[in-house]
């Protein structure tokens, strides 16, 4: 599914130098390379504050602690995502709300979100899933009429671009009062190991964010707060410097990738190819496919046999999770959900996919069909 020695492979000079400084430096913890990646990310994505953390599951819990929610409130997520997005809510006693999504794009909307609004209900995590951002027009002026948190999980899709009906552009995880990411080796911008990030251009959000992470500590030995040990390994930071500067590369890649399937499987009728929302721009963190006639597993083990990995994302919703029994509050029939979790099927894309390659999956595809 991804390719991360041949990525390194390209940048390894590079790299080895950064890893190198930082074992010379005897830095290991916080200092200047953890700073300067802080401050480079946030000029990418063109906020004011960026707070790294040791992965995106803490950084979720973080941003929900910084936004000063408690025990009984409820968070309004799709049930259609990663466990992380809803484990940190019942994790810290709240209520995941869990909602379908748009069938199209995958993601919650303005409409959904305002089913499953009650009095109780305090914040929306929206998940920008596969690598394009959310209908967040929407999402943030319903958020602003019930006085909502919006704490965006875009461990998916950093680098999408969301374009406002004023044309005003912003980066997914920079439009709610706080954006989280994570830096597992897989994602988009990955690190050698595990990492995460806060984003936010609020004053106070971020002297509390940067708290949280650090055990509450205003400064050495004085805590304000109940908080957590969270921080971005040093020689991650300097990994993760090296790869920003290509990112927007590794970007590309990912969608000339998805072009090449797109033509590929344009008259395949049982397949429908990942849609793109009109006001979002899409980095591909994985390219996903709807089989429509019932035979997903089937094509999925007729690939392996081709030595094609696949995989699905994701097979049971949250809702089904054993983990959420009691502890959530379910909105809707869940009916795009549960057919998404029997549909999709994820390809092979990455930066280093070649066109033999691609040849390859997408013959043995058509064949299949």
């Amino acid at each position: 599914m991804v390719d991360l020695r041949g990525q390194y492979d390209k940048i390894k000079s590079e790299i080895d130098i950064a890893i190198q400084e930082c074992i010379n430096s005897t830095r290991f913890i916080g200092g200047p390379v953890i700073e300067r990646f802080a401050d480079n990310l946030g000029k990418y994505l063109d906020c004011k504050y960026v707070v790294p953390c040791a992965n995106g599951t803490d950084a979720l819990q973080i941003a929900l602690m910084a936004a000063g929610l408690k025990p009984g409130d409820e968070v309004i997520v799709p049930s259609f995502t990663y466990v992380a997005t809803a484990e940190v809510i019942a994790l810290l006693g709240m209520v995941p709300v869990m909602t379908d999504v748009d069938p199209d794009h995958f993601n919650i909307t303005k409409d959904i979100i305002r089913q499953a609004v009650s009095v109780n209900t305090k914040a929306i995590v929206p998940v920008h899933l596969f690598g394009q951002t959310a209908p967040m027009e929407g999402i943030k002026e319903i958020g602003e009429e019930y006085g909502l948190t919006i704490i965006e999980d875009n461990a998916q899709s950093l680098g999408s671009d969301y374009t406002f009906s004023s044309g005003k552009k912003q980066k997914a995880g920079t439009i709610g009062q706080i954006g989280t990411t994570s830096f597992f080796p897989a994602k988009n911008l990955g690190a050698y190991g595990d990492g995460g990030a806060l984003f936010t251009s609020d004053d106070q959000l971020f002297e509390k964010i940067k708290m949280i992470a650090n055990h509450g500590q205003s400064k050495l030995y004085h805590h304000e707060m109940i908080g957590v040990n969270s921080r971005l390994d040093a020689m991650q930071a300097a990994v993760l410097d090296v790869k920003l500067k290509y990112y927007e590369d590794y970007i590309n890649a990912r969608q000339k990738v998805a072009a090449y399937y797109d033509q590929a499987f344009a008259e395949v009728s049982d397949l429908q190819i990942p849609h793109r929302h009109k006001n979002s721009t899409h980095v591909f963190h994985q390219y996903t496919l709807r089989i429509m006639d019932g035979r997903r597993d089937e094509l999925k083990a007729f690939l392996k046999g081709k030595g094609i990995a696949s995989a699905i994302y994701y097979p049971v919703p949250l809702n089904e999770q054993n983990a959420f029994r009691g502890k959530g509050r379910l909105v809707g029939d869940m009916s795009v959900t549960k057919a998404l979790c029997d549909q999709v099927l994820s390809l092979p894309i990455h930066t280093e996919i070649d066109k033999a390659t691609l040849g390859f999956i997408t013959e043995q595809v058509k064949s299949f069909f």
